[in-house]
Parts: C-alpha cells; structure tokens; sequence
C-alpha cells in the first residue's frame, strides 16, 4: 500500500481524487453522501471563506487519518482512543468502540484511494454481520478490534448499535458494489427492536448476559433520536410509530434561550444530526434542528460566563477526557467538575449549528496552542492550558463527530446520502415530520 503519510499531505493526489469523485461524494469507511440541495448551515447569508475551507480540509483530513491507521485491515473496527503523537503506527491497546467504526469521511475529499475504501468498507460490513458477537442484533459497546471479543462486562448497547447502523445505511446508500448494499442491508434488518423495549414502550439503555435489561431507559431527550426513527423504519422489526411520543422533552430556559433538553453534555445536541436532516422539518414538538442551534448558543453564553476560564476564542465543555479521567461535563446548567478544560469537538460537532463562532474558536485554539493541543489526528481530545495539560489521547467518538459535522457545513454531504434511505425518510414521516 502507499504510504499514507504522502498520500494525504499530496496536493496533487488529493486532486486527482476529488476530481474522479466529484460526484460520488463522501465515504465514511462505512458510508458516502451526495451534495444537499439545501443550505448546509443555519444562517443562508454566511459563506466560508477559502481560510475556513482550508481549516476544515485539514480537519477533516487528520480525522480521517486516525479511523485509517487506528483501523484493523482484518475486522474493519477501529480502536476506542489513540495516542495523538504516533508516526502512523497502530496504538498497541486493543479496545474498540462499536460506536466509533465506521466514522471517516476520506473517499469524496481524495485523502485515500477509492479502491482501499472500498475494501476496508467490505471488510467492515462482513465482520460485523457475521464475526462480531451480537444478541438480536445489537452489539456490545467495547470489544477487542482483532477478536470481537467483549471487554469486561460492558453493556450490549442500543444507542451505540444506532450510532453504528446509521453508518451502515450511509454505506448503502452510497456505493453501487451489490455486496456492500447487502450486507449493509442485512445489519440493519436484523435488530430486533422490539426485543430492547423490554415490554415496555421506551427502549432499554442496553442488556447484560449476566443481569438481563438495565434498568434505565431512553426516556427523556438527549441523542436518542437515532434509535427511535431507526426502529420505527425498520423493514423487518419496527416498533409503533407512536414510541415517538415516549420520551418526555422537557425545556431549559438560560440567559434567554429556550429550547428542549436535559442536564445533559452538548453533544446530545449533535449525534443524531450527522444523518438525520432535520433541517426545515419539524414534528408535533419542535423544529429540532433550531432546538440545537439555540443549545449551542447557550452553551456558549454559559461558558463565556466563567471568564475566569472561556474567552471568545477558547470555550466549548462536552463529555470528555479530563486530566483526572473521563468526565461527563458541560453546561448549562453546569454539569460535572468543570475547572477550565476545553473540548474542541464541542463546538466540532456543532459547526453547522453555529458556523462562524465555532470556526472562530476552532482556529484560535488551534493558532494559539499548536502542536501542544493538535498532533497527527487533529485536536486532543481536551486540553487545559493554564494546567499545562494537553490531553496525550484522541477519542474515536468525538474525532468521529468533529469529521462529520465539518463536512456538513463544507456541503451537507452526510445529510443527503443517508436520507436517500427509504427507511429513514418514513420513519420521519410516521414520527409526523412535515416541511
């Protein structure tokens, strides 16, 4: 194979590659995407400049390379966290998320050639169909990335089986090999969703061999969108559209924002809008595409009033690594220990929400702190400068967010392959979305 290190730093190979797949658009190493239609972000009257264009390229180019080289050539899995300092060999730990595969744009953009991908894609659906241990469907959320092996006692997850499947379906509904669009078709169809509400009618959080059902359950909103309108369109299994209405929405009101969420991180706001367009439609409850535009901005009015920590150009607290450990942290209202750390795929996975004040603080965190805060994969997960702590680790979910949501803003790529899914545009239509 090429070395990977050229390949992606040659201009005249990105070239060559962006042209032959114009057209084709985005590959996720599970998926790819057409260009939308419809504007890529909130404000119609803002347009990137070719700073910001050449800022999210780079991105998006580094965040791909860490789902490539962090990736098993055998299984398609790709390893939970990495160290941010390697020279293109695979970190020796072996824990993979299900909830990070498949989460890397590099086939429309040119950083990789199309024929690997699409190797790497193949692999990828055929070990999680017919190698990956799994229970009606569902798959454990951490597992040995050669064996498929559980770790520990982890839960088989719903949410992060849904964050998996919808990389599946962006797959799907991208390429044109016959193979890839069954097998993506047969992980999907296979969950049996009405088997993880568990008689009741919100879904369980997840299922332990050992215990059975956890108790809690996807019951007030936060990123469990996903789960339910993939359910809901699924072909094979569906649950009664009316689950829609399961989970209560409650509002938070801050410095006079309102909008529905919980005592949650920001990126509650984030996951379900890489694939699910939720721009211009709206159901019987809100216009939640709008809903997350206003929970970016109070999250940024919130950190802004700790200018003990944030200023405009370094702000932004999601659920991430600490120097103390992994910490679920954000605001408002404040959550967690917070003590000044900045997560950058916080406003990452909100650039299409809020464009031009991400961008800004994206690019001053980045001017600002260098190498220390950005290596090979981009931005460290976090980083706390006045600690002198620059956290050693990327993490595959929220490189995965970050990677997405840029090429949202760049062309709504993610958006318009995925809704090319019949399934998914049903799914809203039963849930009552309507332009």
């Amino acid at each position: 194979m090429e070395d990977l290190d050229a390949l992606v730093a040659s201009p005249e190979r990105r070239g060559v590659f962006s042209r032959r797949d114009a057209m084709r658009a985005i590959a996720v190493l599970a998926g790819s995407t057409l260009i939308s239609p419809r504007a890529a972000f909130a404000d119609a009257h803002w347009r990137l400049t070719g700073n910001d264009e050449a800022f999210l390229d780079e991105l998006e180019r580094q965040g791909c390379l860490f789902f490539w080289e962090q990736g098993s050539e055998n299984t398609g899995q790709v390893l939970d966290r990495a160290r941010n300092d390697l020279g293109g060999e695979r970190d020796p730990r072996r824990m993979s998320s299900i909830a990070a595969t498949g989460l890397c744009i590099a086939d429309q953009r040119g950083y990789l050639p199309h024929r690997q991908i699409v190797e790497r894609v193949l692999t990828t659906l055929d070990w999680h169909l017919n190698s990956l241990p799994e229970v009606h469907g569902f798959f454990y959320h951490f597992n040995d990335i050669e064996t498929g092996e559980r770790i520990g006692k982890c839960e088989l997850s719903s949410i992060d089986t849904s964050l998996l499947l919808c990389g599946v379906l962006t797959a799907r509904a991208y390429f044109s090999e016959e193979k890839i669009q069954a097998l993506a078709g047969q992980i999907y169809e296979r969950v049996d969703w009405p088997w993880m509400l568990n008689q009741g009618t919100a879904f369980s959080m997840g299922w332990h061999p050992e215990t059975g059902f956890l108790q809690s359950r996807w019951v007030r909103y936060c990123e469990l969108m996903m789960i339910y309108l993939l359910a809901i369109g699924s072909p094979t299994h569906p649950v009664p559209p009316d689950l829609w209405n399961s989970f209560s929405r409650p509002v938070v009101q801050y410095g006079g924002f309102r909008y529905i969420g919980g005592q949650d991180p920001l990126f509650t706001h984030q996951f379900s809008h890489a694939w699910f367009d939720f721009r211009g439609r709206r159901d019987a409850y809100a216009d939640y595409f709008e809903n997350s535009v206003t929970a970016t901005r109070a999250h940024k009015a919130f950190c802004l009033s700790h200018p003990e920590w944030f200023s405009e150009d370094y702000w932004g607290v999601s659920a991430s690594d600490s120097a103390g450990g992994y910490v679920e942290w954000g605001g408002p209202p404040a959550i967690g220990p917070l003590d000044g750390t900045a997560v950058p795929c916080a406003a990452g996975g909100s650039l299409p929400f809020l464009p031009a004040d991400c961008l800004n603080v994206l690019r001053a965190m980045r001017s600002t702190w260098g190498h220390r805060a950005w290596g090979r994969y981009g931005f460290a997960d976090a980083f706390h400068p006045a600690a002198d702590w620059y956290d050693p680790d990327v993490v595959g979910i929220d490189q995965g967010i970050s990677v997405l949501m840029a090429e949202n803003l760049r062309t709504g790529l993610v958006w318009s392959t995925f809704m090319r899914n019949s399934e998914c545009v049903r799914a809203m239509q039963l849930a009552g979305f309507s332009a």
